[in-house]
């Protein structure tokens, strides 16, 4: 079942520590939109079908990438999409949508997602390396 859209934004402007709901929308905005080139296939649709429609869109057509971002190169691109931000802010960023998304999409969706994406992913989301 997908997240509602004002209980997702509520959750990354907690975990972000934003000060407004604006703030939290542009970030997950940003961030699902680079996600969502980096996936392929059914685990994409499943993670956009637990996030709210709004977001789910944007996952499900996103620019597509030309080779995959290790995280380090994940952080650069969402700090050169968001205005004013720096590497550190968008890490906080990537990390606040990240670990919302993966609890909305539980362990078994997180896990696929985590397999699709280059080592060091699992940090970005607030989760551990995977055995």
């Amino acid at each position: 079942m997908a997240m509602r859209w004002s209980a997702f934004l509520d959750q990354v402007k907690e975990r972000g520590a934003y000060d407004t709901t604006e703030e939290a929308e542009r970030a997950a905005r940003t961030v699902l939109a680079l996600l969502g080139a980096h996936l392929v296939g059914g685990v994409r649709a499943e993670l956009a079908a637990r996030l709210p429609e709004e977001l789910a869109l944007i996952l499900l057509n996103p620019l597509q990438a030309h080779e995959p971002l290790s995280p380090e190169r994940f952080v650069r691109a969402t700090a050169a999409w968001i205005e004013g931000a720096t590497e550190r802010t968008a890490a906080w960023d990537v990390g606040a949508v990240f670990s919302v998304a993966a609890d909305a999409a539980g362990e078994e969706v997180t896990r696929r997602i985590l397999l699709q994406l280059p080592a060091g992913y699992d940090l970005l989301f607030g989760r551990t390396q995977l055995a």
